[in-house]
């Protein structure tokens, strides 16, 4: 089995910080990209940032100079640093990770999250 736990989420203002981290345990052989997505009500989920193995990091327009991707290899970790937040990224956020297995196992499965609730409201 493999799980993926985020924490860090909840309410902010306009302006404000949050930080969100996502944690990766079970059998895990290998994890390449990480990454950040996002669930807004009555939208569909869409990719916020990532982040490979080698540390290249991707974001979505939206988000660029205001969010931080990292991650922690050595924990299977990876985070989401948010700053200037706006009433607009008000959504669920969840975690995802290419991950293979074990070792036989040449094609990485993507794994999610539960989801964590950002909230930017004043």
């Amino acid at each position: 089995q493999v799980q993926l736990v985020e924490s860090g989420g909840g309410l902010v203002q306009p302006g404000g910080s949050l930080g969100l981290s996502c944690a990766a345990s079970g059998t895990i052989f290998t994890i390449e990209t990480m990454g950040w997505y996002r669930q807004a009500p009555g939208k569909q989920r869409e990719l916020v940032a990532t982040v490979t193995t080698g540390g290249y990091t991707n974001y979505t327009e939206s988000v660029k100079d205001r969010f931080t991707i990292s991650r922690d290899n050595a924990n299977r970790a990876v985070y989401l640093q948010m700053n200037s937040l706006k009433p607009e990224d008000t959504a669920v956020y969840y975690c995802n990770a290419e991950i293979r297995r074990y070792p036989v196992i040449i094609k990485p499965q993507k794994y999610w999250g539960q989801g964590t609730q950002v909230t930017v409201s004043s």
